[in-house]
């Protein structure tokens, strides 16, 4: 899209950013991050207080947990770059800059508690955390995509698959103080994929042949903000082969709801880009249920093989 296109779109989309904004004031509940630390637990660090050092049998969370609570604390701690992704694309002014801006400040908890938890639970090695901080953060993140109807529907697709990740961590952490503050992050996650999702909507009915190319194009290339850590694959690898976040659960809990609620593969008025755009996620949804068969096999080989799987977060060699 032209600027004046882009321009044109942020104004169409503008009396209803104001609605869901509403609606979003009306239902988020403030919450103080503080009171959902274990402070209780935790003791000094090595260094200038002369505390214990960090080892990995201090953690008394699975792997695979250990691995999702680094891979989503390390995707928070990115907000300031997000927060330019979507102040350049959507504006600071009007709904949309009160949206971008309220929610930056509800984005801004989720860091700041994560790390506040696994200090406090001596959940990972706090030193290759903050290793893998400053390089993430220090690269930074760009989306790149061409349009800002592709910026909603990345927005939209990744909130969502961010709630489940959270859901699942705390399901799987075995820590009652980690399950409800993972729960309550996931309860603000689920707010900003509603808002986005309605507003994604409302793109679809003012511009169903652009709205359903750009929701392809980000469906069929989709990624993770957090795929760009360092070491980030073989983390992955172990999450995914525990089942906290997976191609299955990507499918069934992201893609598939999504498109119901959008109806999109009974989407009106659509012109040839739209139609193709419509089978070339029908075949997606294919290819996805294909893979998630085959990832689903390999995990199960190698586990009942006693196949390693890759180095564990501890070992400083998957910084590099």
């Amino acid at each position: 899209m032209r600027l004046a296109e882009e321009e044109g779109v942020l104004r169409e989309l503008e009396p209803s950013v104001e609605r869901l904004l509403e609606r979003h004031l009306s239902v988020a509940r403030d919450w103080l991050p503080h009171q959902y630390v274990p402070w209780s637990a935790a003791r000094d660090f090595d260094g200038p207080l002369e505390g214990s050092a960090w080892a990995p049998e201090q953690s008394a969370l699975p792997q695979a947990v250990q691995d999702a609570l680094l891979i989503n604390l390390l995707t928070e701690d990115n907000l300031p770059s997000y927060h330019f992704e979507i102040a350049s694309r959507f504006g600071r002014d009007g709904a949309w800059g009160t949206w971008v801006h309220r929610w930056t400040a509800e984005e801004g908890r989720h860091a700041d508690v994560m790390r506040a938890y696994v200090h406090a639970r001596r959940a990972v090695d706090p030193v290759v955390l903050e290793e893998l901080r400053m390089r993430h953060v220090g690269t930074g993140y760009s989306s790149d995509l061409p349009t800002l109807l592709h910026a909603l529907a990345y927005v939209t697709v990744q909130e969502l698959a961010t709630r489940q990740a959270h859901r699942n961590v705390a399901a799987a952490c075995g820590d009652r103080v980690g399950e409800q503050l993972m729960a309550r992050i996931a309860a603000d996650e689920n707010l900003h994929m509603l808002f986005y999702r309605e507003l994604y909507a409302e793109a679809l009915a003012l511009y169903p042949d652009a709205g359903l190319v750009a929701l392809a194009d980000v469906l069929c290339d989709f990624q993770m903000p957090g795929a760009t850590i360092p070491g980030f694959r073989a983390r992955a690898v172990r999450v995914a082969a525990s089942g906290i976040f997976n191609l299955d659960v990507h499918h069934e809990h992201v893609v598939q709801p999504l498109l119901r609620a959008l109806g999109v593969m009974a989407l009106p008025r659509l012109g040839p880009a739209g139609a193709q755009a419509q089978e070339r996620i029908g075949l997606h949804l294919e290819r996805l249920t294909a893979q998630a068969s085959r990832a689903r096999e390999l995990y199960a080989r190698m586990k009942a093989g006693g196949s390693p799987l890759p180095v564990d977060i501890t070992d400083r060699r998957t910084l590099t």
